[in-house]
């Protein structure tokens, strides 16, 4: 009778342990659940890899996300993980005791913190040093351009490695040859100006803009020769970037990766007609090649939540090569940079097939755009974007333009 009872009780136990591990449900707060397929590409390969766990979403809306996810995690709500949408919000968070260091897990596992192109280190909170998130998503910035442009021009196609001095020698080529654009920049502070972060150990809020000279004085004096449509022109119209280079008229147009799934699209309901491909956006003399900047997408564990060690294995698999992969099949940039996270972007329909355009898709670094900051930090980049108004509208020179610059962010951060 003792041997059939502890027979039993084993037998209950386990039964006790798979009904447990059935009924594993992580949940995980993030915005614009339904109209954002990575979402459930994610749920789908995560809960197929790993049998008894279910993930469910939280939908936050995307306007509101910042503040209820706050307000979410402030209350104690149980919701397990939540998406990092702005790295301000995880440095609060963190900095509350809201969401749960992802260190002692990171070092207990071995887990591989290299294949990120730098984006992980956004998510080091700087009240402790210590990792609060981990990135799954980046954004980034290639160089789009129009084949068929480069082909009636007779232009080799762009490499990988080529700098700011070759790119506006093909652009003004390419108009003196076909009366085309040889370029396109929109409108955006980024996009004239942010070139200046790539590859090198400088941030916009340094508060000195002297390094923004080059690419001012090569984007307006591109303007001039007529090789790419003005600031002016482009405010007048409205003319979004999307659709400008999707009118087959502009032979290259720095942008973030986003807009190869946007292109493909108009390729594919024929709002567009051309052969397209990508190439690494130009460095300056001395930087490395591939270099980029960009902004990244993470994911943090809440400090509520009772599952906290299924939490960080969806976390780490979420942010590792195979969550990538799910993430890379709908046409979305993962924060993981590897040769086979690559083929699976490039296996998308419409994607270029050339070896160049597949190799862009592996960078060597990523820069933040803006680096995570207080409210000096905003102000700065407020009164930056409006003396780039400024220049760009011809109301100030370049010189003039980045004194102000000079002057205001050294007031506001009291340098």
């Amino acid at each position: 009778m003792k041997k059939l009872f502890a027979v039993l009780m084993a037998l209950l136990m386990v039964a006790m342990m798979a009904t447990a591990l059935a009924e594993t449900t992580l949940t995980v707060a993030g915005w614009d659940i339904s109209t954002t397929p990575y979402y459930a590409a994610i749920k789908e390969a995560y809960e197929a890899a790993n049998e008894g766990v279910t993930i469910e979403w939280v939908d936050l809306a995307s306007q509101d996300y910042n503040v209820k996810a706050s307000t979410m995690l402030a209350g104690g709500d149980t919701t397990d993980l939540y998406c990092v949408k702005e790295l301000s919000d995880m440095q609060n968070w963190a900095k509350e005791g809201l969401i749960v260091s992802m260190t002692p897990s990171i070092e207990a596992d071995g887990y591989d913190m290299t294949k990120y192109a730098g984006m992980d280190s956004c998510y080091v909170y700087t009240g402790d040093g210590e990792q609060y998130a981990l990135p799954f998503r980046a954004d980034y910035w290639v160089v789009f351009y129009n084949k068929d442009l480069f082909d009636q021009a007779g232009i080799a196609y762009p490499t990988n490695d080529w700098t700011w001095d070759e790119y506006a020698a093909i652009a003004r080529e390419i108009t003196e040859k076909t009366g085309a654009y040889g370029t396109h920049y929109h409108t955006w502070f980024s996009d004239v100006a942010n070139w200046a972060v790539c590859g090198v150990d400088y941030t916009l809020a340094d508060g000195n803009y002297d390094n923004l000279r080059y690419f001012y004085e090569l984007v307006l004096g591109l303007e001039d020769e007529g090789v790419c449509m003005s600031f002016d022109e482009l405010s007048a119209s409205g003319l979004h970037y999307s659709g400008a280079f999707a009118q087959g008229d502009i032979a290259m147009m720095p942008m973030g990766y986003w807009y190869a799934s946007t292109l493909i699209g108009y390729i594919k309901d024929g709002t567009a007609s051309m052969n397209w491909g990508i190439a690494a956006v130009p460095h300056l003399e001395g930087v490395e090649a591939g270099s980029s900047f960009g902004s990244p997408t993470g994911i943090a564990i809440s400090a509520a939540s009772a599952n906290q060690e299924e939490a960080w294995k969806f976390a780490a698999w979420m942010c590792s090569e195979e969550g990538a992969k799910a993430v890379a099949t709908t046409g979305t940039r993962p924060a993981y940079v590897s040769d086979a996270v690559a083929e699976v972007m490039a296996s998308a329909e419409g994607f270029p097939t050339d070896e160049t355009s597949l190799a862009a898709l592996l960078p060597s670094g990523i820069a933040l755009e803006w680096p995570v900051g207080d409210d000096a930090v905003n102000a700065v980049k407020t009164a930056v974007n409006e003396e780039h108004t400024l220049i760009m509208t011809r109301e100030l020179t370049v010189d003039e333009g980045i004194t102000e610059m000079n002057e205001r962010a050294a007031e506001i951060l009291g340098l």
